[in-house]
């Protein structure tokens, strides 16, 4: 470290103590500018533009045109009378997704932090085992799901010898739609217990002792300590689910083959990436146009998230 303390020493002495942070920080915010803060400028400014070509500076400017292909719709309930049919399919498939995981994860990752805050032996070997399948990738993930759910997968065997007949899980779409959430589900839940679980931790030991002392059930305990005192943790974490659960794509489209059956698992960023690299004509403008509608529709949800958290707490 003495290597480097002289060129340091030197900076701070010529810009002064109060400067150095911003040094220090320097090098990250530079990397944030360069893979985040750029790109959404750049997917702005193709948003506006038309054509074919992928250099910015020689694709023409078309103003709000993407914007009217994506919201010209007889009837936003009705995807079919839509002339982008598939992108508010997409919308729609992605709004139930993240209904129906966003609660399940919630519920599941908070039931799991109560039993492992209860244990007093083995946490935190349960607390590893827990949020192992985070640290896997999700395409590691979505094969070896569906290794075990296909038609002569694992699972299709024990039904074979216990009832005597076989699912095709990803040919029916209440089937697909039920897995997609369940590995989702099984695969994120272990982040968000932590979250939960160091919440629970952190309240203190009085207040319950002082609530069994006064008689109060273990029920009413729950309802009126532990929910109020650990909704700070359960606002992050639907935030956070929230966010994920609208960006849905790697794990869903490799377990689904690419959406399947038909249309029913396809959601915004398959649209996103489909529309912008994986069709013959590559419309790059609509494709930013829809990504940066998903990430005016995510900056609404989390603001008005925090709102609320805000005036629940107040």
């Amino acid at each position: 470290m003495r290597a480097v303390e002289w060129p340091f020493a030197a900076l701070q002495s010529r810009i002064g103590p109060k400067r150095m942070p911003y040094v220090f920080v320097a090098p990250n915010m530079a990397l944030f500018a360069i893979f985040v803060f750029v790109p959404v400028l750049l997917a702005i400014g193709y948003a506006f533009t038309g054509g074919t070509n992928l250099l910015l500076w020689e694709r023409p400017y078309v103003g709000f045109e993407n914007f009217a292909q994506l919201f010209d719709c007889e009837s936003y309930l009705a995807p079919a009378t839509c002339q982008l049919d598939l992108f508010w399919t997409a919308v729609f498939n992605t709004l139930w997704y993240t209904a129906f995981n966003a609660t399940g994860t919630l519920v599941v990752a908070l039931i799991t932090a109560l039993v492992l805050n209860r244990l007093t032996r083995g946490k935190a070997f349960f607390r590893a085992v827990f949020f192992y399948p985070v640290l896997l990738s999700p395409v590691v993930v979505a094969l070896v799901w569906k290794w075990f759910l296909a038609r002569n997968g694992l699972l299709n065997a024990m039904l074979a010898d216990l009832l005597g007949t076989q699912v095709i899980f990803f040919l029916e779409v209440l089937w697909s739609r039920f897995w997609v959430i369940y590995v989702s589900i099984w695969f994120h839940m272990g982040f968000y217990t932590l979250i939960i679980l160091a919440g629970l931790q952190a309240i203190p030991r009085d207040i319950y002792e002082a609530a069994k002392i006064d008689g109060t059930s273990r029920w009413r305990q729950f309802w009126r300590l532990t929910l109020p005192l650990l909704f700070p943790n359960l606002l992050v974490v639907m935030v956070l689910l929230l966010i994920r659960s609208v960006q849905v794509f790697d794990e869903a489209w490799v377990l689904t083959d690419g959406g399947g059956p038909g249309t029913a698992n396809t959601f915004v960023v398959q649209f996103i990436y489909e529309t912008a690299f994986a069709t013959d004509v590559r419309l790059y403008g609509l494709a930013s146009a829809a990504s940066v509608l998903m990430g005016l529709a995510l900056l609404v949800l989390t603001l008005l998230q925090l709102w609320l958290g805000k005036k629940m707490e107040n």
